[in-house]
């Protein structure tokens, strides 16, 4: 499984940010698909998941700014980040499970300046 996110920069406090999640074959495979986080010097977390039939589940920390989606014509997953805060600078990482084993993307990273 190859999986290969695009999209973090370097945005201020308030703005918008859009992760992209490109999967080689079909993300159909994948139950569920989503994103991670790891900030500097704590562990990974979970930002949100989507599964195969589309039901979502976010972390409290960004329900109702952060949105993920899935385009399985693509094969991406996408999480739109929006008024992003100082708490969300981190490596996000893409995810995707297939046949109870975990996949990782190779990480991109998104820092939040004040």
């Amino acid at each position: 499984v190859q999986l290969q996110a695009s999209g973090g920069g370097l945005v201020q406090a308030g703005g918008s940010l859009r992760l992209s999640c490109a999967a080689s074959g079909s993300i159909l495979r994948f139950n569920p698909m989503g994103w991670y986080r790891q900030a500097p010097g704590k562990q990974r977390e979970l930002v949100a998941v989507i599964s195969r039939s589309g039901s979502t589940t976010y972390a409290d920390s960004v329900t109702g700014r952060f949105t993920i989606s899935r385009d399985n014509a693509k094969n991406i997953v996408s999480l739109e980040m929006n008024s992003l805060q100082l708490e969300d600078t981190g490596v996000y990482y893409c995810y995707a499970r297939l046949d109870a084993r975990p996949s990782w993307g190779q990480g991109t990273l998104v820092t939040v300046s004040s």
